[in-house]
């Protein structure tokens, strides 16, 4: 059994101040952080003495091979208290199973704390349940994005959840009509979900193209279905300006995030 360990933390969709209170202590007691990139830069004060090194993953763009990640986790795991920073929660779309799978056969101890995900982000911040009675019954979260690079949509649940679908949203309103969802079926897309600048606009499957625009170049989620319809209007479920939040660490040392 090595002397290291691994913890999965999952930061949140955004803004610092979605991590949990352990997955902070985690990351406060970590001598190596393995860290996604969309994570936000201000969780380094919660651990300034720890090696942070970019591991992060961005579709189109340059990217660590997922080989070269698991390497990196029993290098540093064996010896050293790592922490692996994912963005979202660990157990969606964060491909831990293959990370998971490195580390237990490398023989090395890990624990996995849970994060928000951006569907649950985007659905709390817009003030949009993802259930609702007698009409939203079933949830689905869907990677719109298959392994060979096509896009796939469905028609599961009453309400569907695609990740990873910002670049297409033409192809996807395309896709979810020969689905069998209503052209008239509400959907709301939200970029950056948890930030500041997060931005919040709703359609429908027939109209979904017009939000490529508006959202190019940002990570989106796109909530199809009952969780889509609006219970108020877009603008008045506006994010709140930043506070400060202290968390009382291990060592004796207090960090703030901003909340």
């Amino acid at each position: 059994m090595s002397t290291g360990r691994v913890v999965f933390v999952g930061a949140g969709p955004g803004a610092a101040d979605l991590i949990t209170v352990r997955g902070a202590r985690a990351l406060a007691a970590a001598e190596v952080v393995l860290f996604d990139a969309l994570t936000d830069p201000a969780l380094r004060d919660l651990a300034p003495h720890a090696q942070w090194i970019d591991v992060g993953k961005r579709g189109f763009c340059d990217s660590t091979a997922q080989t070269a990640i698991n390497a990196k986790l029993v290098k540093y795991g064996s010896s050293q208290q790592v922490v692996r920073l994912k963005g979202g929660d660990p157990s969606v779309f964060g491909r831990l199973e293959e990370e998971l799978l490195a580390l237990h056969e490398a023989d090395i101890e890990c624990e996995v704390v849970p994060g928000v995900t951006a569907a649950i982000a985007a659905a709390a911040l817009t003030q949009r349940p993802l259930t609702r009675r007698g009409t939203g019954r079933s949830v689905s979260l869907t990677t719109a994005m298959t392994r060979e690079g096509e896009l796939q949509a469905a028609r599961s649940a009453d309400t569907e959840v695609f990740y990873m679908a910002g670049r297409q949203l033409p192809t996807l309103s395309r896709k979810l009509l020969e689905a069998g969802w209503p052209a008239d079926t509400p959907i709301c897309v939200v970029s950056r979900a948890g930030c500041m600048d997060q931005i919040a606009s709703d359609h429908t499957v027939a109209s979904l193209a017009a939000a490529a625009m508006l959202h190019r170049g940002r990570p989106a989620v796109v909530t199809v279905g009952a969780g889509a319809k609006a219970l108020i209007p877009v603008h008045s479920a506006a994010q709140k300006p930043a506070k400060s939040l202290r968390l009382d660490m291990p060592h004796g040392s207090n960090r703030a995030i901003p909340v």
